[in-house]
């Protein structure tokens, strides 16, 4: 069986996590924005949509793929709390959340972890929250 087309998941799979926060009213109010690209003088806080890694997930009689899709929480408040509370807000709206992912069928989401690390470049205010979501889908019957 070949793969049908679009069987690539990844560049969907990021769409559709973008359109899910962007559509969260809640997170909304807590950031700046959700971006693929940051301008150089983006004001803080904001979400970055990061590198996403696909592995086959297939069985005989479907193509399917997992999606790890990394997004980085970017905050100049002092201390992590700011930035936390992003990221709950996140896990609320993508965790065991469907998505609509063009020419996929979504399967699941789930909240894969994060790490909360400072900046060290001067003056050293920057706070950064990778987190990381798995996202199961499937090709769309044609």
């Amino acid at each position: 069986m070949s793969t049908p087309t679009p069987g690539l998941a990844a560049l969907p799979v990021q769409k559709a996590v973008r359109d899910a926060l962007l559509a969260d009213a809640g997170l909304m109010g807590l950031i700046k924005g959700v971006f693929d690209f940051v301008a150089e003088k983006q004001p803080y806080p904001y979400i970055e949509t990061g590198h996403a890694v696909e592995t086959p997930d297939n069985a005989h009689d479907r193509h399917a793929s997992s999606t790890l899709v990394t997004l980085h929480i970017w905050s100049q408040n002092e201390g992590f709390a700011e930035a936390l509370t992003i990221a709950a807000r996140v896990i609320q709206a993508l965790d065991h959340t469907p998505l609509t992912i063009a020419g996929h069928t979504h399967c699941w989401t789930r909240f894969a972890g994060l790490t909360t690390l400072k900046d060290p470049e001067p003056p050293g205010d920057i706070r950064h929250v990778p987190m990381d979501f798995r996202i199961g889908t499937e090709v769309a019957p044609a």
